[in-house]
C-alpha cells in the first residue's frame, strides 16, 4: 500500500533526475508485483518485479549463511552488459530496483537509493498476501 501516491511519484523523479544514466525505477512487493514505476513500459517494469522477488529470495538464502548477520537483504548490484541492476529493501515486505546504463555511478546510486528509503520508507510497504489476498 502506498499513501499519497503523488508525492512519492515525484520522489521516484528525483532519483531519476539526480543520477545520470537511470532507465527505469520499480518500487515492487516482496511476491514481485510492481506497486509504482518510474521511466519504462509498464509491461517492461512488471517482469522485472517479478525477476526481483527470485533476486531478493536468492539474496536472503545467502545471507542466512553469514554467520553474524541476520539474514536480511539489504542491497544487490548486479554489473550486466550495457549497464547496471540495483535491489535495495525498501520497506516493509518492499524493495526498490533501478535498472541504469553504464554511466550511472554506483557508489552514487547506491547512496541515493538509501537516501530516499530513510525519507519515504514507511511508505513502501505491501502487506504479505496469501492465495492473492491481502493477509
Amino acid at each position: 500500500m502506498i499513501r499519497q501516491r503523488a508525492n512519492f511519484d515525484w520522489m521516484l523523479k528525483e532519483l531519476a533526475d539526480g543520477v545520470p544514466g537511470v532507465e527505469m525505477i520499480v518500487v515492487l512487493s516482496a511476491d514481485g508485483l510492481r506497486i509504482a514505476r518510474y521511466g519504462g513500459e509498464p509491461d517492461a517494469a512488471d517482469r522485472v518485479a517479478a525477476a526481483c522477488a527470485g533476486v531478493q529470495s536468492l539474496a536472503g538464502a545467502v545471507a542466512q549463511e553469514l554467520p553474524h548477520g541476520d539474514g536480511e537483504m539489504k542491497m544487490v548490484l548486479i554489473e550486466i552488459n550495457g549497464g547496471y541492476f540495483y535491489l535495495m529493501a525498501a520497506g516493509a515486505n518492499a524493495y526498490l530496483a533501478v535498472l541504469s546504463d553504464m554511466t550511472c555511478e554506483p557508489g552514487r546510486m547506491g547512496g541515493m537509493m538509501r537516501d530516499l528509503v530513510v525519507r519515504i520508507g514507511a511508505h513502501l510497504t505491501s502487506p504479505p498476501r496469501r492465495n492473492g489476498q491481502t493477509v
